[in-house]
């Protein structure tokens, strides 16, 4: 640790990087009644802390092998920060990305002069054809995070930090991907500061930290979420793993809607945008804030990045209100006659409608999509409680993602009578959602590996400009090539999930009686 704490103290990152802010942030003070300050890495030249730990690692390469040159993995931010560190000590970056990395950050590494090689679905994939490019074309590769000179340069924040504040404050909240920034952050603050709390946020679907502490050794995830692709690492850096495990106070995981929450608040902070990496440690503090109840501490987040296509506001927009419990939604059954709709308008009372979908249907019931405004998780709370002592049977589907990202399109169609499991064809219908990268080809691939006997009854696709596309499908198959279905989706590669059975789907889409 010792050693350690001088690489941070003699880390070279100030010929590029800057020292950045670190600013109250009165909105959310006053929201949450506590002294929360943001460490601003987004204003670094390349939008991200990245530059100070590449930039660290390359300085102190011997000349002959900056002459020869470096090569990395990244989904953007390391890319950037390798590429113009290459640039300011005279080298060639060769830069190594995955197919699903967003067009801002690819563009933005191919304008630093660094060859951009295009390889993987993911970081994981992305990296080994990065070593293996390395032994072949003799490059010296610059670990993302997993490297004691890249720790030291991340962990100059933490040095800003001390000297801009007077006093330790009560905790400070990291984003967690490799580990890099969380591990430079432990080593210099647990030396000074050890009563402050240093804590990581994850991504719920890309928690290698979290389940690599659970187990005591580093693990490996089968698959990652791509929305916070900044942090979407299947596995930690051994020595990142280490030195989290001896110092970290907590690891808190966060969703994509409290993500998409958090950058709304920095953007009505700040008026900058952050890309959901970026804004991990805002969502976990707020999180975090909320369920440990603090009052009056001071808490520093760490703004980490600020890489974002423009396309992706879309969905960030329409889940930051379910991300900070400002909308429910609710799957509501009404009686199919006159004057129900008034008598359910009557329950809702003065609570402004966000999405209000219903169809006819030859059942004597009517289901109805309801999105309403709500103010804070104690307000949605007693929103249920009214409709539990109403008449009406519904279902909070506030937190289905099939709801989220595709029912609320596409409510009112309906499979025909007689599609039943004891229809002379035997046929069923089986309801599947799936992501795959966000690239040309990926959907027709999809398409393709079909048997071409299987008919489709339900398809929805929506573009959210992010890295990954979210489909879901229902197809008519006969029971008994059921074995058939299983064995496509398993060989497709794809992520996927049976929702067949989920009780939404059997509301709005299921066959007419």
């Amino acid at each position: 640790m010792k050693e350690n704490l001088q690489k941070i103290l003699q880390a070279k990152v100030y010929e590029v990087a800057k020292e950045t802010p670190l600013e109250k942030a009165n909105n959310l003070s006053k929201r949450f009644n506590n002294n929360i300050f943001l460490k601003r890495e987004d204003l670094q030249d390349v939008f991200s802390f990245k530059i100070r730990g590449a930039f660290n690692k390359m300085r102190n390469l011997s000349r002959d092998k900056l002459k020869k040159g470096v090569i990395t993995s990244s989904a953007g931010n390391h890319a950037q920060g390798v590429a113009l560190s290459a640039i300011k000590l005279k080298s060639k970056a060769t830069i190594l990305m995955p197919i699903t990395t967003p067009l801002v950050k690819i563009k933005a590494v191919k304008e630093l002069q660094a060859e951009v090689i295009l390889f993987g679905e993911n970081y994981d994939e992305s990296y080994l054809e990065a070593l293996r490019l390395s032994k072949e074309r003799d490059l010296t590769f610059i670990h993302p995070f997993d490297d004691i000179e890249v720790i030291a340069g991340q962990g100059t924040i933490a040095v800003e930090i001390i000297s801009q504040l007077e006093d330790p404050p009560d905790c400070i909240y990291v984003a967690v991907g490799g580990g890099g920034l969380i591990a430079g952050i432990l080593t210099y603050i647990k030396n000074l500061w050890p009563k402050t709390k240093i804590i990581g946020v994850e991504p719920e679907d890309a928690d290698a930290m979290s389940k690599s502490l659970k187990e005591n050794k580093v693990i490996e995830l089968d698959n990652v979420g791509l929305f916070a692709d900044g942090v979407a690492v299947k596995k930690v850096g051994k020595l990142t793993f280490e030195i989290t495990k001896k110092y970290v106070d907590k690891i808190i995981t966060v969703n994509n809607d409290e993500i998409c929450a958090a950058i709304k608040d920095v953007f009505e902070e700040t008026r900058s945008i952050l890309e959901p990496a970026g804004a991990l440690s805002i969502a976990g503090m707020k999180k975090d804030i909320i369920e440990e109840k603090y009052i009056e501490l001071n808490l520093v987040a760490i703004a980490c990045g600020a890489n974002m296509n423009f396309e992706r506001l879309r969905f960030v927009a329409e889940r930051a209100e379910l991300g900070e419990y400002k909308e429910a939604m609710l799957a509501v059954e009404i009686p199919e006659k006159a004057g129900s709709l008034i008598d359910l308008c009557k329950l809702l009372k003065k609570r402004n409608l966000t999405e209000f979908s219903y169809r006819m249907s030859n059942s004597q019931n009517a289901q109805i999509f309801i999105g309403l405004q709500v103010n804070g998780l104690e307000d949605k709370e007693l929103l249920i409680e009214e409709f539990n002592k109403s008449k009406y049977k519904y279902i909070d589907i506030s937190n289905d993602e099939l709801s989220k990202n595709h029912l609320r399109h596409m409510v009112g169609g309906r499979l025909p009578s007689g599609f039943t499991n004891s229809n002379k064809n035997n046929l069923i219908e089986i309801l599947y959602r799936f992501e795959f990268p966000e690239r040309p080809g990926a959907l027709m691939k999809f398409l393709k590996s079909m048997k071409p006997d299987w008919s489709i009854s339900v398809f929805h696709y929506r573009n959210h400009g992010a890295d990954v596309g979210r489909i879901v499908i229902g197809v008519l198959i006969n029971q008994n090539h059921i074995e058939d279905w299983y064995k496509f989706v398993n060989d497709l590669g794809y992520k996927y999930w049976d929702e067949s059975n989920n009780k939404t789907y059997k509301l709005f889409l299921g066959a007419s009686n």
